[in-house]
């Protein structure tokens, strides 16, 4: 497998986390022990969760850590649609939830090619 860091899906990853997080800096201060800090830790869990699976031994490991990753995909998304709800973001929504699709689909994919299913 190829290091998990050269990956799009980790580069990805990464910049939508400082995205979630430049994002969630304008949302009331109230919500900063609330979505805002969930939504920080779901974007971050994402791309901690492929680096450690990739520097994993076996492929068990390795699947563990990428259904971890891409679940924290789904946790994000769903806050993403409440943080909409509550009307914390507008404009972005659009561009948040075709990104953490993308970010879903493709860690779907490096499940698919690497592990035994």
């Amino acid at each position: 497998m190829k290091i998990i860091e050269d990956l799009d899906v980790y580069k990805k990853s990464i910049l939508f986390a400082s995205k979630v997080y430049k994002i969630t800096k304008n949302f009331p201060q109230e919500e900063k022990f609330g979505i805002v800090n969930q939504m920080r830790r779901a974007a971050v869990s994402i791309s901690s969760n492929l680096s450690e699976g990739g520097s994993r031994l076996t492929n068990g490991e390795l699947k563990q850590f990428l259904g971890i990753a891409r679940g924290s995909a789904a946790e994000l998304k769903t806050q993403i649609i409440l943080a909409k709800e509550f009307g914390y973001i507008t404009s972005e929504y659009d561009s948040l939830i075709d990104d953490i699709s993308e970010i879903h689909r493709m860690i779907t994919g490096v499940i698919k090619r690497n592990t035994d299913s």
